[in-house]
């Protein structure tokens, strides 16, 4: 039928305005909006995502290294080979979700709601530490099983949150809207999760660094009383925050699942897909204007990831080292001069947080513009491929497969960088190449792969004129589709 209506939606002056139902229809297409507690509940409902990726962005190498005790090398497997795991399982979640039929309460919150109590039960395990006479290869493979298990149960979770951007209901104004409140929410949290967990670890940090003080610069070694009792009372700190952040996780979880409905539409109508995953893969990575939003997004993603990792390194370690695309390439161009001031003026502290101000507010749009992208990229997708429906959540899969990609990749980059810099564990000075690998990190490497970023997305094919030629076409179906439905009930 859609096939049909399409072509029936080209034809000129179609209206019957005397007609009962085609009135009805006219009067529906100027309902108000999506209403604020359904965006603020969908909005909330991002926060377990952004709150553990920032916490385990900020302290799990961390905690790897100085808390369990792992060498560079094992911490960095664990935290690349956990990211890459995770971002396979993104496009196998997200053709599952689209294979899934639409059951009582909808298709994509049953996955969301099933995936919450064995996440957080996960990621509390993560945070918990085995005990000292433990093998190294022991403390590896659990880990790397928490943290890959944690990751896939967070996927479940993400995939089809994100695809529901699809299932709000409204236009396109409407979904914009609705991803500016989740985009807001998001930095929030990700502020919740590295704010609740710093202030409950970072007394260890400090007793660390007060370490540095005795002998030639090395911290004692780990049987020191003093010592001991500081690492045994920041481990218990660290299941504490998980226990902290698990608690609101659940919470946020059961705000998204009672206040948002999932709202089916003429091109989304939350069925089950037919085609096999191959057919899927490859219709959707032939989409140009998708493709184009994917490796932008990888190159941006990778970029800020890289300088998230190092930058939580220089808090924590070493705070004394040194049309939608045009708004995105100048809020890009914004970030770079702040990037390059910040490795320049890292021994003034109120400069350098004015500069990661820039930076952030510059980063949060960036993340918020591609995703807003994202609903349009789908829309021209499905208005040209009418047969292939209900594969939503495909295309935020492999959306959030990339990011997590990027994450992984930055990740095993920034660790091997200290790890072949000469970086070392218990060391409390750092020798000039780690400080080096430090800031080459912090600013060229990043403001390397936002160019091509830029380059990318300038390239991208929907601009807004095309933008409201969709925004047509989709009122013509979705008045074509009520028409016949009150054809159907009249019949």
């Amino acid at each position: 039928m859609l096939p049909g209506a399409r072509g029936d939606a080209e034809v000129p002056g179609p209206d019957q305005e005397g007609a009962v139902p085609q009135g009805r229809a006219s009067h529906g297409e100027e309902k108000p909006g999506l209403p604020l507690r359904r965006k603020l509940c969908y909005a909330i409902g991002g926060i377990p995502y952004q709150m553990t990726a920032n916490a385990l962005g900020f302290f799990l190498q961390i905690f790897l290294l100085d808390v369990v005790q792992l060498e560079p090398f094992h911490a960095s497997l664990i935290l690349f080979l956990g990211r890459a795991w995770d971002a396979v399982t993104d496009p196998a979640v997200g053709f599952l979700v689209s294979k899934s039929p639409r059951r009582k309460y909808g298709k994509l919150i049953p996955w969301i709601a099933c995936s919450t109590p064995f996440g957080v039960l996960c990621y509390c395990m993560m945070w918990s530490t085995l005990a000292d006479g433990a093998p190294v290869s022991l403390k590896f493979l659990w880990y790397l099983f928490t943290y890959n298990f944690f990751q896939i149960c967070m996927t479940c979770y993400h995939v089809p949150y994100s695809s529901l951007t699809m299932f709000l209901g409204g236009n396109q104004r409407d979904r914009d809207s609705a991803t500016a409140y989740r985009m807001g929410m998001e930095v929030f949290s990700t502020l919740l999760g590295s704010g609740i967990q710093g202030q409950m670890v970072g007394a260890y940090h400090g007793h660390t660094t007060n370490g540095c003080s005795f002998g030639n610069g090395t911290l004692p070694n780990s049987s020191t009383p003093s010592l001991a009792g500081s690492l045994e009372g920041t481990r218990r700190a660290y299941v504490s925050a998980s226990l902290v952040l698990g608690s609101i996780y659940c919470l946020s979880c059961l705000i998204l699942v009672f206040g948002v409905r999932e709202q089916p539409g003429p091109l989304s109508p939350l069925g089950k897909t037919g085609l096999p995953f191959t057919s899927c893969l490859r219709t959707i990575v032939g989409h140009k204007p998708y493709t184009h939003l994917l490796c932008g997004f990888l190159f941006a993603s990778l970029a800020f990831q890289v300088m998230q990792g190092i930058f939580a390194f220089f808090c924590t370690h070493a705070a004394g080292l040194a049309g939608k695309f045009q708004h995105l390439v100048l809020i890009m161009l914004l970030i770079i001069p702040a990037l390059v001031a910040i490795t320049l003026v890292s021994h003034n502290f109120p400069a350098f947080v004015l500069l990661m101000v820039v930076a952030g507010c510059s980063s949060a749009v960036l993340y918020l513009l591609p995703w807003s992208m994202l609903p349009d990229a789908v829309d021209d997708f499905m208005l040209r491929n009418p047969n292939c429906l209900n594969l939503e959540a495909l295309f935020y899969s492999f959306y959030v497969f990339f990011n997590k990609f990027a994450g992984g990749l930055a990740v095993g980059i920034s660790t091997l960088g200290l790890h072949f810099a000469g970086y070392r564990a218990r060391d409390c000075t750092y020798n000039p190449s780690v400080t080096l690998a430090l800031k080459l990190l912090m600013a060229p490497v990043p403001i390397i792969l936002l160019l091509i970023a830029i380059t990318i997305f300038c390239l991208h094919p929907i601009n807004e004129e095309r933008r409201k030629q969709m925004r047509m076409e989709l009122e013509a179906m979705g008045r074509q589709a009520r028409r016949g439905s009150s054809d159907h009930h009249q019949g």
